[in-house]
């Protein structure tokens, strides 16, 4: 049966997230296809979601706009995979909070249980690409890209650390979600989005 990956094209790096994806699925070997969504009617036959990098805000403002946050939030909780990168770890959380306003009020999609800083590494000027290790996913050596990224100070008992970055959590994994402060799809390597076709392959059959 053909899986179908979802990435949330409201705002941010949707294009380079669909580019990955199909790359992950192709050296899979995996029959699949990955699709735009932009209307809450996507979401009934997706199998995962990627909701990509972007400005949070935004993209959770538009969210609630077409009535895609309830309907999220609830395929979530019954089981779909979703990966959020950067604004999408934001969304995934309960609260986030500004590293120069503090706390922010913003459609949030209440998944992770983090305590999750916005802009942690500082503003755009302030990007950089450093390397990760996920090693409990058997990726020892990622290149993470930090543009205006959250960071991670505190996860909840059922939360897994998957990387750090000095003393900030960068990575996390909770059953079926998955968060990174960096952006994965910007770099030629797909090792992070394989894991995650595979993530969803899994649990689908």
């Amino acid at each position: 049966m053909s899986l179908t990956i979802g990435i949330l094209s409201i705002q941010g790096d949707v294009q380079e997230n669909l580019l990955s994806t199909q790359t992950a699925i192709d050296e899979l070997g995996i029959d699949g296809n990955v699709i735009d969504v932009r209307k809450p009617d996507d979401i009934s036959q997706l199998d995962g979601l990627i909701i990509p990098g972007g400005e949070s805000t935004t993209i959770g403002q538009l969210s609630l706009v077409n009535g895609s946050m309830k309907i999220l939030k609830e395929k979530i909780d019954a089981g779909m995979p979703v990966f959020g990168i950067c604004a999408g770890m934001i969304m995934l959380s309960k609260t986030a909070n500004d590293r120069i306003v503090g706390k922010i009020d913003q459609p949030l999609l209440d998944i992770l249980d983090i305590k999750l800083e916005r802009n942690s590494f500082g503003r755009q000027r302030e990007s950089f690409e450093t390397e990760i290790s996920m090693d409990s996913i058997n990726i020892s050596k990622f290149n993470g890209v930090f543009i205006r990224a959250p960071s991670v100070s505190e996860v909840g008992s059922d939360v897994e650390v998957l990387a750090k970055f000095g003393d900030k959590i960068v990575a996390i994994k909770k059953g079926n979600v998955i968060g990174t402060a960096f952006h994965p799809e910007l770099v030629e390597d797909v090792s992070l989005h394989k894991y995650f076709v595979n993530l969803t392959n899994t649990l689908k059959n």
